[in-house]
């Protein structure tokens, strides 16, 4: 409904031009004609050419036709030629993306624009999947996005599609559960879903949830900015880190208890970002956190989000908030953050990295959707402050180089989850003496080292003075980059940020 209140709020206002980024133009287009308060709807299209509707009477003054009189150049130069054409119509154009590369329809526009901002009574509104503003129209377009579905909304889908089909009606568990998981589809794709489930079985049942997931993951997929990434990890595969991990058990009672913490009181959680040494298991946290919520993790690439077009990188991230938001409750991950807003407010050409910030800013600031941000950096001075404030993040952790007893149980972990008949004889003290000052990473890669070597020698066991060989040919991380880890400790220990060791 968001959408069809700022259409007509927008139209009433005599904003010049509005763009509508949808792949449902059939939709829109009926939301336009609610809205429209007896205004003509003049519509083109690639496809079908050019028509005219009159919402007084509901129905097609002149039916679409597709000729040469009916080219969008031709029409627009018609309409300019007298503004009677124009007043009290909204001018749809479909196809935006395609026909804004003609300099001449992008003229004329700008020339509709400047009249309507002069007081005609009209509304150009661009339909396109794709979003592209050409610099002439930066100043006319008002950038919006269609409408994700919502419970309710998705609820009704379903009812209707069971009243149509006669179809046995579902339980209100099984509604609320395939609601749930239909959310951030389309109506179109809610439909298909459900005419698949239904001619597999003559019925709708919870094996078919397994049917939706793999239709998100298809979204996620074609968005290309939002990878979906599969969950192996859990909270026990981490070693150590004891703080974090019990934050995170506090806000997944909240995730997976969203109603009754929202009735008592409870604020839906916003995310954290966890700061500190490469590979001491900041990107494992991210993926245990969904794990932990019993949520799908979406990573976000923030290099992928750059356009060419002016306006087309923000209209990206906003598109990849507004997937995550619909199909919350979710882990967004934005891993290395600070890489993704570098050089943001520097000269050299970073307006569109500051615009992305700015964006970004702005939803973490005012978020209530269940979409948890988990956000990972490992150098946080190169992050800006004002990300950094509270109300921004729930809470900002630092990660560390692993103490001894963290280190006792990364080597527990990854031993066991390879040779777990061989721990009982492993002299984990002697292991945990040899390693001070490796990451997670190091350790890690000693017992992957030691298993194959071991192998590859013919032993039936992997022992001690395996792994201690292993960590004779190891550089630690603490001696490969000695002088940015001193200097990171020292800048994280100023700003006092919390722990996640004990």
């Amino acid at each position: 409904m968001l959408l069809k209140q700022q259409l007509s709020n927008y139209m009433n206002a005599g904003f010049p031009i509005l763009y509508i980024d949808t792949f449902e133009e059939a939709k829109v287009e009926d939301t336009i004609r609610q809205v429209a308060d007896r205004r003509t709807v003049c519509s083109w299209s690639m496809a079908n050419g050019y028509g005219e509707y009159s919402t007084k009477t509901n129905e097609w003054l002149m039916p679409p036709t597709k000729d040469e009189s009916t080219e969008l150049v031709k029409v627009l130069e018609g309409k300019l030629a007298m503004d009677d054409d124009l007043h009290r119509t909204i001018l749809l154009i479909k196809d935006a993306h395609i026909v804004l590369e003609n300099l001449e329809v992008v003229a004329y526009l700008k020339e509709i624009a400047i009249r309507i901002s002069r007081g005609l009574d009209c509304c150009v509104i661009l339909l396109s999947p794709v979003v592209t503003v050409p610099v002439e129209l930066e100043k006319y377009i008002t950038l919006l996005e269609n409408d994700y579905q919502n419970f309710e909304d998705i609820c009704g889908i379903i009812n209707r599609f069971i009243e149509e089909q006669g179809l046995d009606p579902m339980t209100p568990k099984l509604l609320e559960d395939m609601a749930v998981a239909f959310k951030g589809l389309s109506e179109f794709e809610i439909n298909s879903l459900l005419a698949l489930a239904a001619s597999e079985d003559a019925g709708l049942n919870h094996k078919h949830l397994s049917l939706i997931f793999e239709q998100k993951k298809q979204i996620i997929r074609k968005s290309g900015i939002l990878e979906m990434v599969p969950v192996k990890e859990r909270i026990d595969d981490i070693g150590g880190l004891e703080i974090l991990k019990q934050w995170l058990k506090r806000k997944a009672k909240v995730i997976q208890n969203m109603k009754d913490a929202e009735n008592f009181g409870v604020d839906m959680p916003k995310g954290v970002l966890i700061a500190g040494v490469p590979g001491c298991g900041k990107s494992l946290c991210a993926k245990a956190a969904a794990s932990l919520f019993e949520v799908p993790i979406l990573r976000l690439d923030v290099g992928k989000l750059m356009g060419k077009y002016l306006g087309e990188s923000e209209s990206n991230l906003r598109k990849a908030i507004h997937l995550a938001e619909a199909i919350a409750p979710c882990v967004l991950w934005v891993d290395e953050l600070e890489k993704a807003f570098a050089g943001m407010g520097s000269e050299g050409g970073h307006e569109v990295t500051t615009r992305l910030f700015g964006t970004f800013l702005t939803w973490m600031q005012e978020k209530t959707s269940a979409a948890f941000v988990v956000a990972t950096a490992n150098d946080i001075t190169k992050l800006p402050p004002e990300l950094l404030r509270k109300g921004r993040f729930d809470e900002i952790f630092f990660v560390g180089l692993p103490t001894s007893e963290e280190r006792r149980k990364i080597f527990e972990i990854h031993i066991a989850k390879r040779r777990k008949q061989d721990m009982a004889k492993i002299r984990l003290s002697d292991l945990v003496a040899k390693t001070e000052g490796y990451s997670g990473a190091d350790i890690e890669g000693v017992v992957k080292e030691a298993v194959e070597c071991a192998f590859a020698d013919g032993k039936d066991a992997v022992t001690t003075e395996d792994i201690l060989a292993a960590i004779k040919n190891t550089n630690s991380l603490s001696v490969i980059m000695k002088e940015p880890l001193e200097k990171m400790k020292k800048e994280y220990e100023q700003r006092k940020l919390k722990n996640a060791s004990r």
